[in-house]
């Protein structure tokens, strides 16, 4: 009861701030900043696809914060922030952008018709792979294999041997698959989750599982206003694969890309799958080599106009209502975002 009052408590205070304008007013003085915004998934039920994806927002929690972004902050694009950084625009007072990654169908069935409903143009950041296989990104793929399996044990590529008699044992050997598979790239990569989900008794998932987006939604998403981005070829963590796998994933990407879309697509996001770091000066240097304008990044935080546009922050939206306003509020302030 104790520990409910205090919960309570800090509900209320939080409340209390943000109905006074006192956030607001104290973001504006910190300084100009631009908030982007990170999603993945929106699905009328998201507990339904949490054998594959940890990261969905439900239709109804998405559309209410969008509702949000319109009407209380100023919408930007990322075509708006290099010219920002370098100077030559000024933003509006409370600029946020929206990005969803991976490429999910979902992206085009449920998010964009709430986006459009509120004027929003968001940008895409979409893994080639994916789109051309119609296959979930490997990291959904092992998630699944493990949550589902019968095997009691698996055995890694390295020779350890992991229980799987409990959750908890089972999510051991999950993160021990990542951080092997997030080194690989392209068909090296592939091979493995191959053998993975052959040795965990599975065959490799459905479409039907979680749709990708195919390059049909994608050109219509652009000619509505979105924007696409390149989340390389196949989702490998960069700053952990060798140097001709780091040209090829932000080089062909890009290359796929244009071609299918007949735009040109500066804009790229770094995969984040498991291993610290997820981007080096090296990665740095080759994604200014590829072309692009800007990268975001996975670590949390307000972009300023002194940032490197290849490594910009982004702010993981929050799935509950009321922490995302207040979330949004103190990344303006220059604090990090609580659940």
């Amino acid at each position: 009861m104790e520990r409910w009052n205090v919960v309570a408590g800090k509900q209320l205070a939080k409340s209390a701030l943000m109905a006074s304008g006192a956030l607001r007013l104290a973001g504006e003085v910190a300084g100009q900043g631009i908030v982007i915004l990170l999603y993945h998934s929106v699905f009328e039920g998201p507990d339904s696809h949490q054998n594959t994806l940890d990261m969905g927002h439900s239709v109804e929690i998405f559309r209410r914060q969008m509702e949000i972004v319109s009407r209380s902050y100023d919408v930007v694009t990322m075509d708006d922030i290099p010219m920002f950084l370098s100077g030559e625009k000024r933003m509006p007072r409370r600029p946020v952008a929206v990005t969803f990654d991976d490429g999910y169908a979902n992206n085009f069935e449920v998010a964009t018709p709430v986006l459009n409903r509120y004027g929003i143009p968001a940008t895409f950041y979409v893994t080639t792979d994916c789109i051309d296989r119609n296959q979930l990104p490997w990291i959904a793929r092992i998630r699944r294999a493990f949550r589902t399996t019968e095997r009691l044990c698996w055995q890694s590529p390295e020779g350890s041997v992991f229980p799987l008699a409990n959750r908890e044992l089972r999510e051991t050997a999950r993160v021990a698959a990542c951080k092997y598979c997030a080194q690989l790239a392209g068909d090296r990569q592939e091979r493995v989750i191959e053998m993975i989900e052959s040795t965990l008794g599975l065959e490799p998932p459905a479409p039907d599982t979680c749709r990708m987006l195919n390059w049909d939604e994608l050109r219509r998403m652009v000619r509505e206003g979105h924007t696409v981005g390149s989340h390389t070829v196949s989702h490998p963590n960069l700053a952990h694969v060798v140097a001709d796998e780091l040209k090829s994933e932000l080089v062909e990407s890009k290359r796929r890309l244009e071609l299918e879309l007949g735009v040109p697509v500066p804009h790229f996001a770094y995969p984040n799958p498991i291993l610290t770091p997820h981007w080096t000066t090296r990665t740095v240097a080759a994604i200014r080599r590829a072309g692009y304008r800007t990268a975001v990044i996975a670590t949390p935080g307000i972009v300023r106009r002194e940032d490197d546009p290849l490594c910009l922050h982004r702010v993981a939206s929050s799935r509950k209502l009321d922490a995302f306003r207040w979330n949004l509020e103190c990344v303006f302030l220059g604090r990090r975002a609580m659940s």
